[in-house]
């Protein structure tokens, strides 16, 4: 990865996000930690996951956010010990 200071970020800002959109891995020093640049890919409501899978409103999200966290909260989770194959999925 490569790491620029906030001063650089800054000074080439356009170059730095192109080269991030076209697939480098870069990092900006803040302090003592360093902050990772990545694309996010931004899509319609009505085609995100939550609104696909659940039927969950842009109004509904908060409570039904809250709602999950609690339901996680209660149950107890298992690790997966046995063998994954994916090309069961194809």
């Amino acid at each position: 990865m490569k790491t620029l200071s906030i001063r650089e970020a800054r000074t080439h800002l356009s170059d730095v996000l192109e080269q991030v959109k076209n697939g480098e891995d870069i990092g900006i020093v803040a302090g003592d930690q360093i902050i990772q640049l990545r694309p996010v890919q931004v899509v319609a409501w009505e085609n995100s996951y939550v609104y696909q899978e659940y039927g969950v409103r842009p109004e509904d999200w908060d409570r039904f956010r809250k709602r999950m966290k609690q339901r996680r909260s209660k149950e107890r989770y298992v690790s997966f010990e046995g063998k994954f194959d994916p090309a069961v999925f194809v």
